[in-house]
């Protein structure tokens, strides 16, 4: 037993950190535990599914791809279209989705082409086509566009000058909450939802015989659970100020679905296998190049319409900086929900979304309280966010040597007559 609790903690340290600081920032903020989940409620909305981009790739063993802020370099030159094009509200969003699907698959053919060429070394080589795209990027925007393709809606080009502006504001196009405020209901009604939903689901896979009666009455137990908590006056006071915006949360919840669909697939089990051995996975039959390929473009895909959900919660788009800490940002909180650079599950990234967006939102007003200047709060979540990436670089290395040294005494055995050797082997048959 003690040894299961040390290697729990072992492998899931930085969550446990994670959870400790965010627990220590809260209670000095001075902030109430209901604007909290308030905040908590809208980051999720606008992040959840970019951090969810990037599981196919590590479960393929190309690591976190950073390259998905080419992605969402994709999803801005579709937003600037619409707003040339002046497409109101939710058809303008749809419009935009369609045109970003095209782009961003060609931009992941590119980017997983490339990686191809560095096996084992696709989270630098993805970091630095990141850079790389950007360049390119801000060359399309400062140049191009506003200059050689003339842009003529208001607000689109720099007063006095040729580019795109800053700042594009896609408030007067009613493109701020496009999807959002489809259908918005409080919490409690939405948890109902929820709960009736997956009591249904579960009993279906009872019928199905999928699940056992045992574990069917634990989830139904646990929705009943839940719809009496929400009952409780102090409760309901938590949640009095969110609203869930069911349908972005309903595309959370697909996308969930989709990454655990495509795994019960062939495709799906040859991402797992190019991910334990590419060489073991090619002689097996496997396109070991062409997996990886299809892992990146549909990764670069996913992340592009969740840059799109990400502007449209925003309500504006800051042009050359918008899509710049997306990988990073999107790359620490799927590691702070405790998935490696070779494994990540829904609920990691779903979890390390929540623990490394509540630090964004205590740190500021805890650094102020504690120390007089909100401006350490920030430096410390920008510290974290580069040190929880380095941290698991550093125990992934730990792990790999631990491997290597292991099997590497072994064969020392077998070469030197240890127990399990061919001569001790014929030493015990004589």
């Amino acid at each position: 037993m003690g040894k299961k609790i040390r290697t729990l903690l072992t492998d899931n340290a930085v969550t446990i950190l994670f959870i400790v600081l965010c627990a220590v920032c809260f209670a000095y903020s001075g902030q109430s535990f209901s604007f909290l989940l308030f905040e908590m409620t809208s980051r999720m909305t606008r992040n959840a599914f970019i951090v969810l981009s990037l599981i196919i790739p590590i479960i393929a063993g190309m690591g976190i791809n950073f390259a998905i802020t080419i992605g969402a370099m994709a999803a801005q030159i579709s937003i600037l279209w619409v707003l040339e094009w002046q497409i109101p509200g939710t058809p303008g969003f749809l419009v935009a989705m369609l045109m970003t699907l095209p782009i961003a698959a060609l931009f992941g053919y590119f980017v997983g082409k490339i990686l191809n060429r560095m096996k084992g070394q696709e989270m630098i080589g993805s970091l630095i086509l990141g850079f790389f795209a950007n360049g390119l990027y801000q060359l399309l925007f400062l140049f191009i566009f506003g200059n050689l393709i003339p842009l003529h809606a208001n607000g689109l080009v720099i007063k006095g000058s040729t580019g795109v502006a800053n700042t594009l504001d896609i408030k007067p196009q009613k493109m701020m909450y496009a999807l959002d405020n489809l259908w918005k209901i409080k919490f409690e009604l939405a948890l109902y939802i929820v709960m009736a939903l997956l009591a249904v689901f579960v009993v279906t896979r009872f019928l199905m015989k999928r699940i056992t009666a045992k574990r069917m009455i634990l989830w139904i137990g646990a929705a009943i659970i839940g719809c009496m908590l929400i009952q409780l006056q102090f409760v309901k006071d938590w949640f009095s100020m969110v609203q869930i915006p069911m349908i972005t949360f309903l595309m959370v919840g697909l996308l969930c679905l989709f990454n655990l669909a495509i795994m019960r697939t062939r495709l799906g089990q040859q991402f797992r296998a190019v991910g334990l051995s590419g060489p073991v996975s090619n002689a097996a039959g496997i396109n070991v190049d062409r997996t990886r390929l299809i892992a990146i473009t549909i990764s670069t895909v996913l992340a592009a319409f969740g840059q799109l959900i990400f502007v449209q919660n925003m309500g504006s788009l800051q042009t050359y900086g918008a899509h710049e800490q997306v990988g990073l940002y999107a790359g620490a909180a799927i590691l702070v929900g405790g998935a490696s650079i070779v494994r990540a599950t829904n609920g990691q990234a779903l979890l390390g979304c929540l623990l490394f967006h509540m630090l964004f939102i205590v740190a500021p007003p805890a650094g102020n309280n504690l120390f007089g200047d909100a401006a350490i709060g920030e430096y410390f979540r920008v510290f974290v966010s580069y040190g929880v990436i380095a941290l698991a670089l550093v125990l992934h290395g730990m792990r790999n040597r631990k491997v290597m040294r292991k099997t590497l005494e072994g064969q020392l055995d077998l070469n030197e007559g240890g127990p399990g050797s061919a001569e001790s082997t014929g030493d015990a048959m004589g």
